[in-house]
C-alpha cells in the first residue's frame, strides 16, 4: 500500500513538473493588473479631519452641546470651523498632537478651573481620536486653552 502511495506521488510531481514548461511556453505571461487599494485617492484620505466636539458647563450656553468639525474644506455644525481647522492645520505641520493626554508625572498647579468637560472623537490626520478634556488642574486649562476655537473658551 505504501508503495503503491509514493508511486503515485512521484508520477503526479514528474506530471506537473512536465506539464508547467509547456503551459508557461504556450502563454506569455501577462503582468498583474494594479491592486484596487492602491488606486484612486487614497492619499487624501490618510490626512481627512472629520471630529464630533460634545462640550458642556463651559459657562456659555451657545458654546455646549454636539458639534462636528470636518476640515479640507472647513465645515460641519462647529460655530469656528473655519478657525478650528486652521489651528489643526496648524498642529499637524509643527508635528504636535493637540490631543494627547497630559502626562500622569506631570507637576501641575492645583487650581480648579471650573466645571467645563469636553470630548472629541473622530479622526484627525487619519488617526483616530478620543480625547476628554476639563479644567481639573493648571495642565488641563492650559491643554484646553491650546484648543481654542476647537473647544470654546471657558469661564
Amino acid at each position: 500500500m505504501l508503495r503503491r502511495l509514493t508511486l503515485t506521488a512521484v508520477a503526479s510531481v514528474a506530471a506537473l513538473a512536465a506539464a508547467t514548461p509547456l503551459a508557461t511556453a504556450a502563454s506569455p505571461l501577462l503582468p498583474l493588473p494594479p491592486l484596487p487599494i492602491l488606486q484612486g485617492d487614497w492619499a487624501a484620505e490618510d490626512t481627512q479631519t472629520k471630529l464630533k466636539v460634545t462640550v458642556s458647563h463651559s459657562g456659555n450656553p451657545a458654546a455646549d452641546g454636539v458639534f462636528d468639525l470636518e476640515c479640507d474644506p472647513a465645515g460641519g455644525s462647529h460655530p469656528a470651523a473655519q478657525r478650528a481647522c486652521d489651528l489643526l492645520d496648524e498642529a499637524a505641520e509643527s508635528g504636535d498632537n493637540p490631543f494627547v493626554a497630559t502626562d500622569r508625572n506631570a507637576m501641575c498647579t492645583q487650581q480648579m478651573g471650573g466645571p467645563a468637560a469636553a470630548r472629541v472623537e473622530g479622526t484627525w490626520q487619519g488617526q483616530k481620536v478620543d480625547s476628554r478634556f476639563s479644567q481639573a488642574n493648571g495642565c488641563e486649562i492650559a491643554r484646553w486653552n491650546s484648543l481654542v476655537p476647537v473647544l470654546p473658551s471657558a469661564r
